[in-house]
């Protein structure tokens, strides 16, 4: 019986069992595919809120650019009138008509000047003096 091992030698040697088989593949597989995605979608959760207050930052930030622009044209104005008041009767004319009066003068508020025009005219009219 030249042979070795008789019997037992025609057995083919049986690979080494894998775990799980078909089953655990599919849910590797699944896992390499969904994986990523979820990755991508906790990334994007995470800079979700970072994202909108830079966007809402960046549009308040314009908003006070444009005032600041306001501003300035404004003060360009006021200077501008500033340096075309340069005489003391000039000066004096623009504070009377904002309402300013000199130390130790008094204001008088008079109201309803605009309607006795009105009845003024007629009256003149009418063959007044």
């Amino acid at each position: 019986m030249g042979t070795r091992g008789g019997a037992k030698g025609r057995q083919r040697r049986r690979e080494p069992a894998r775990r799980g088989g078909l089953a655990a593949r599919l849910r590797v597989r699944r896992w390499r595919l969904i994986a990523p995605v979820l990755v991508l979608l906790v990334a994007g959760f995470l800079y979700a809120q970072p994202l909108t207050r830079y966007r809402d930052t960046r549009s308040d930030l314009a908003a006070r650019r444009a005032e600041v622009a306001d501003l300035r044209a404004e003060n360009a104005q006021l200077e501008l009138r500033l340096e075309r008041s340069t005489s003391l009767v000039a000066l004096s004319r623009e504070a009377r008509r904002v309402g300013l009066v000199r130390p130790g003068e008094q204001l008088f508020i008079v109201k309803g000047i605009a309607a006795w025009r009105r009845s003024d005219a007629t009256v003149s009219g009418d063959g007044g003096p």
